[in-house]
C-alpha cells in the first residue's frame, strides 16, 4: 500500500487536495475538502438578509408567483455586493450570474427555469455564508434547496432530473450525517431511499416523488456534532 498528496487546486471553495491510494497496481482517487477560507469574528450584518432573500425567492419561482418572485429578486439583487465588499468578488459573480437567469426566466413565465434559477441564487448565497457559518449548517441548507430542485424536475416531468437530484442529496446527507439527531437520520434515510424507488427504472411515480421530496424539505435542526471515524 502506498500514498502521495497532490498540491491543493488553487481557486476552488473548499480548497480540495486531492490524495491517491494504491496496491498492487490498483489506484484510488481520493479528495479531502478544507474549507481554507473561514473567516474570524461576526458575519455582515447584511448576511442574514442574504440567506433569506435567496430562500425566499424559490417557492414564488417554483410556483409561478410572479409578483412576489419579482419581489424576491429585487431584494436579492440589492444585496448582491455584499460578496464583493468583504473580499469574495468570484462569488459576487456567481451570483450575479444567477439573477441575471433568475429575472430572464420570471420575464419568460417559465415556471422550471425560474425554479432552478432561484435555487442557484441561493446557493450562491449559502457559498458566502460559508465562510461564516459550520460547514454543516450550510450543507443542511444545501439539502433543503435541492429537495426543491427536485420538486422543480418533478413538476417538469424530468424523470432524469429526480434522479440526479435524489444521488446528490445524499452525497450531501453524508456531510451532516454526523451533526443531526439520529431520528431526524433516520426519517431522511427512509425518505430517499422512497424517494429513489418512485424514479427507479421500472418506475417513474413523479406524484409519489413529489410528496416524498415535500417531506424532506421539513426543518431540521443541528445537534451536538460528534467525531467522524
Amino acid at each position: 500500500m502506498w500514498a502521495a498528496a497532490s498540491r491543493p487546486d488553487i481557486g476552488l471553495r473548499p480548497r480540495v487536495r486531492r490524495v491517491l491510494t494504491g496496491h498492487r497496481g490498483e489506484i484510488e482517487a481520493l479528495a479531502l475538502a478544507v474549507p481554507t477560507d473561514a473567516l474570524e469574528g461576526s458575519p455582515p450584518a447584511e448576511l442574514e438578509a442574504l440567506s433569506r432573500a435567496g430562500a425566499d425567492v424559490v417557492d414564488p419561482a417554483r410556483s409561478g408567483n410572479w409578483k412576489e418572485a419579482s419581489t424576491g429578486l429585487k431584494t436579492a439583487s440589492g444585496l448582491v455586493g455584499l460578496p464583493a465588499r468583504t473580499g469574495s468578488p468570484r462569488l459576487a459573480t456567481e451570483m450575479s450570474r444567477a439573477l441575471r437567469a433568475l429575472r430572464s426566466a420570471i420575464g419568460a413565465h417559465d415556471r422550471a427555469r425560474a425554479g432552478t434559477a432561484a435555487i442557484d441564487v441561493a446557493q450562491s448565497a449559502l457559498d458566502f455564508g460559508l465562510q461564516y457559518r459550520p460547514p454543516a449548517e450550510i450543507d443542511l441548507g444545501r439539502f433543503a434547496l435541492w429537495t426543491n430542485q427536485t420538486l422543480v424536475d418533478a413538476a417538469a416531468g424530468d424523470v432524469g432530473g429526480v434522479r440526479g437530484d435524489v444521488t446528490t442529496m445524499e452525497w450531501i446527507r453524508d456531510r451532516f450525517a454526523h451533526a443531526v439527531d439520529p431520528a431526524d437520520l433516520t426519517a431522511i434515510d427512509a425518505h430517499l431511499v422512497a424517494l429513489r424507488e418512485t424514479v427507479a427504472n421500472e418506475t417513474r411515480d413523479l406524484k409519489a416523488a413529489t410528496a416524498e421530496a415535500r417531506e424532506l424539505r421539513r426543518p431540521l435542526q443541528l445537534g451536538p456534532v460528534t467525531a467522524q471515524d
